[in-house]
């Protein structure tokens, strides 16, 4: 995990910080006076947290990120916000797409402390796939705004969630299968909540790929894989098909979803990790299930009972 804290009141110095921290950058007091500029980045492999505290005015201009990067404002402004056919305002409780990762845009902060949060765009692609063919066009967001106020407020409280639950505790985001699931879980809301480019219908000729075999193909491939990252995409690789032809295969015969499957996958290898572990070794519930993916030590325990009807603590005690 990386971590990252700046904290001046030189507006050349943030200027460079800030276009080392994203892109290329130009930024302007609205005011003589120099103001205190306060930033702190966590980060987990394709992705990355910035909360951002500016208490002065400052106009921007920027490079292309090549990075999806949404905003959350907490309080202040962001006015003038504009990139190719676009022109708007944020406020206190916004939570937007700045703009495509191909295109520069520019705006003014006023007195604003916000949050940003990056990501790699492939993860989109990983996640949903596109058209009809195997190997996936790349998705792509289409709007910067969220459909619904409430798909704002379930992206707003993944992203905290990322942070307390991921980002927190470098022990947990340094977990391989922890960084992978956090950093997908992100990219799945961030396709629910702005429009894009993928279509959730499989073609016919999906359809007709979601065959028992494929299916079989995938199974195999998740089980021999499960303690190493996987997504989506990488599972219809092995299967020979899309990721929509993935994704109607596991629903059509298993009512489920590829990446459920997965989590159950690895709920059954912390299951006998924690049965035959040994407590007065120092193993913890909470390091079984990171090195399986669960960062959540309450959800993990509640899919835990659920699955085996007993907590995973009085397994790892029990035996």
């Amino acid at each position: 995990m990386e971590t990252l804290t700046f904290d001046s009141d030189d507006l050349d110095r943030t200027e460079d910080f800030l276009s080392h921290a994203y892109a290329k950058m130009r930024i302007g007091s609205g005011t003589s006076d120099s103001g205190r500029a306060r930033i702190h980045r966590t980060a987990i492999d394709s992705v990355s947290v910035d909360e951002l505290e500016l208490d002065f005015d400052m106009s921007y201009a920027v490079t292309p990120l090549g990075r999806i990067c949404l905003c959350v404002v907490h309080e202040g402004t962001i006015e003038d916000h504009v990139y190719q056919g676009v022109s708007d305002s944020f406020g206190p409780g916004d939570v937007v797409s700045f703009a495509p990762p191909e295109l520069s845009y520019a705006g003014r902060v006023h007195a604003a402390r916000y949050n940003i949060t990056m990501l790699d765009p492939e993860l989109l692609t990983q996640v949903a796939g596109a058209t009809g063919g195997r190997r996936p066009e790349p998705v792509r967001l289409t709007g910067h705004r969220p459909h619904t106020p409430a798909a704002g407020d379930r992206l707003r409280s993944t992203i905290r969630y990322v942070q307390d639950h991921v980002l927190s505790d470098p022990a947990v985001a340094d977990q391989p299968l922890v960084a992978s699931t956090a950093a997908q879980h992100l990219a799945a809301t961030v396709l629910a909540t702005f429009p894009h480019t993928a279509s959730a219908d499989p073609t016919g000729c999906e359809r007709q790929d979601a065959h028992p075999a494929a299916l079989r193909r995938a199974l195999a491939h998740i089980d021999d894989h499960a303690d190493q990252p996987l997504t989506a995409a990488q599972i219809a690789e092995a299967a020979h098909i899309s990721v929509r032809a993935l994704q109607y295969a596991f629903r059509r015969h298993l009512d489920t979803t590829p990446l459920a499957y997965v989590r159950q996958v690895r709920l059954s290898h912390a299951h006998d990790e924690l049965g035959a572990a040994d407590p007065g070794d120092g193993a913890t519930v909470s390091d079984i299930a990171a090195r399986w993916g669960f960062y959540h030590p309450g959800r993990f325990a509640t899919l835990y009972r659920h699955s085996y009807d007993r907590s995973p603590r009085r397994t790892l005690h029990d035996g």
